[in-house]
């Protein structure tokens, strides 16, 4: 037994029922797509076992690209669920069969409600086609298990069958990252687009000393501070840092002394954002550029705001 070729033949049985079935992709398709974009409601994907967690999978797909949809099981809509779907929503129903009976069932009840029906199933002769308004054949000849029973490759056309949907739906609709980011907030591509400096700047407990601070007593606020600097300030104004690297290169100095002003060995106008709305990506690619690793926000008259350290941003996700 070989089971490396094994897994190459099952992907290649699969890959290869996908490819067949791009050869087939019809009107019936096109009709869906402008179908469900046309429509003013939701798009309700139901299926049973293994089509239902399919349908899951699609039902997420085309929420998270700009299709408003939920995946309903039939048995609960038999009990109540129903109510979930209205008339100007339109369902994909999912059964390979096409005879799956607890999705037949249901499909005169949606059908009452003046909802259009998109059914998948692989046999154009099935119930399911027949109660669709409009049928999307996933037929394949082969499933990759050795039994040739258990669903494998009719599964995966049915899910790729799904992304076509939805990327066709992403065309019509002129969907773009930004759209794609506003759905996933959480995500990398959602905190580049959308997180501000402001939702991660610190602004409490800042390692702030005044322009008349001896150096010593800004070493304490440093070393409390735990971020490498410290930022040296006149009437809430920002005047300078303090960095470690200022510290150290200090020490060389034949003139060092710790009663000197902290400000003597700083850096005086320091590199600084004026404007706490920017994104926290740019923030980022600021502080790169400029081979720092801390940097203050102020506001357009230089108040200090708040103040953020690159580890601040790795640690948030941003890059």
């Amino acid at each position: 037994m070989n089971l490396i070729e094994i897994g190459k033949e099952v992907l290649t049985t699969e890959a290869n029922e996908i490819l067949n079935a791009s050869k087939f992709i019809d009107q019936n398709f096109q009709d869906a797509v402008e179908k469900i974009f046309s429509t003013n409601g939701k798009l309700v994907v139901i299926g049973v076992g293994k089509s239902g967690l399919v349908g899951s999978k699609i039902a997420a797909t085309m929420a998270s690209t700009g299709t408003p949809s939920f995946f309903l099981h039939p048995t609960e809509a038999m009990h109540g669920d129903l109510g979930m779907i209205q008339s100007n929503d339109i369902v994909i129903a999912i059964s390979y069969s096409g005879e799956s009976e607890e999705l037949i069932n249901i499909l005169p009840h949606i059908k009452r409600l003046g909802v259009n029906i998109i059914g998948m199933s692989g046999f154009v002769s099935s119930s399911l086609a027949t109660l669709s308004n409009i049928h999307i054949c996933i037929n394949v000849t082969k499933e990759a298990c050795p039994l040739n029973v258990a669903p494998t490759s009719s599964t995966t056309l049915a899910m790729a069958m799904g992304d076509a949907l939805a990327v066709c739906l992403m065309h019509k609709r002129g969907f773009k990252k930004e759209d794609f980011a506003s759905f996933h907030p959480g995500g990398s591509l959602g905190k580049r687009l959308f997180l501000k400096i402001s939702d991660l700047m610190r602004v409490k407990n800042l390692p702030i000393v005044s322009h008349e601070t001896s150096l010593k007593d800004a070493i304490v606020v440093m070393t409390e501070g735990k971020l490498g600097n410290v930022i040296i300030e006149k009437d809430g104004k920002l005047l300078g840092i303090l960095s470690d690297g200022d510290l150290r290169r200090a020490l060389m100095r034949s003139d060092f002394s710790l009663n000197e002003k902290a400000l003597d060995y700083g850096t005086i106008n320091p590199k600084s954002i004026n404007d706490s709305q920017m994104l926290a990506v740019d923030v980022l690619k600021h502080i790169e550029n400029a081979k720092i690793q801390f940097i203050v926000i102020t506001n357009k008259k230089g108040v200090i705001m708040g103040a953020v350290h690159i580890h601040d941003l790795v640690e948030a996700g941003i890059k």
